[in-house]
């Protein structure tokens, strides 16, 4: 199969001229990481945006920008979060966190990624509000997209016979429920997202690698989330657990 047909199989974007600001931004997005890096951070994984809700396709029909995870903002389902110390302003969105178990080092399809996967989980994305609102989209890529970390669930191996299309998300604070969100048409496929996440990330001179976490978008959200025990529920997934305090 031709390069052209691995692109097109996997829903991945080309080089569009249309986007070639936005893969600027993409660049310099890098550049922050790299400083990152030489700080002695590491990659713990990636995130793909605008893939659910009324923020698919933000920045432009089928542009699905990425952004990192450091490896230190990664933390364990049951956690302390202190939410003004450390977020200050931001919220927390369930995402269905998965596991790499392979380094992918060529182009993938949806098909040929899930068989790299280890796992999944359920999961929140903390998100942190760094710029202004009135921010350009380029401007957001280059924050990161708003990411400041992420808290996941039990692993669990990747059901042979899973849909998402069944999922159903309920985001529960204190017990009481807040939000309740189903999969159908209202996220891109996971592993045509993470084919997407795998492929962009080759034409950016970065991999997918082994043990790197990937979250795929948004269910619900919590904007400026109150103290107390946040959770998400996955039903056969499992559930995700965050302690906030102010």
């Amino acid at each position: 199969m031709t390069t052209d047909n691995l692109k097109e199989q996997a829903h991945v974007d080309v080089q569009d001229p249309r986007w070639a600001a936005l893969d600027a931004a993409q660049q310099s997005q890098l550049e922050v990481l790299q400083a990152n890096e030489a700080d002695g951070e590491t990659v713990g994984g990636w995130k793909l945006g605008m893939t659910s809700g009324a923020s698919r396709d933000a920045f432009g029909a089928g542009f699905r920008p990425f952004g990192f995870v450091l490896a230190s903002r990664i933390r364990r389902s049951g956690s302390t979060l202190w939410w003004d110390s450390t977020v200050a302003t931001g919220s927390i969105e369930n995402e269905v966190c998965f596991e790499i178990g392979e380094t992918i080092t060529e182009l993938v399809t949806p098909e040929s990624v899930r068989e790299t996967l280890k796992g999944l989980a359920p999961a929140f994305e903390v998100n942190q509000i760094r710029i202004d609102t009135a921010a350009s989209n380029e401007e957001r890529l280059v924050d990161n997209l708003s990411n400041w970390g992420i808290v996941v669930g039990e692993m669990m191996a990747v059901p042979a016979d899973w849909s998402q299309q069944q999922l159903k998300v309920s985001l529960l604070h204190n017990a009481d429920g807040v939000e309740t969100v189903r999969a159908e048409d209202h996220i891109d496929d996971h592993f045509v997202s993470i084919a997407r996440l795998s492929n962009r990330l080759l034409r950016f001179g970065r991999r997918l690698e082994a043990g790197q976490k990937v979250i795929t978008g948004a269910f619900g959200r919590a904007r400026e989330p109150k103290h107390g025990l946040w959770s998400g529920d996955f039903g056969a997934l499992g559930r995700v657990h965050l302690r906030i305090e102010r």
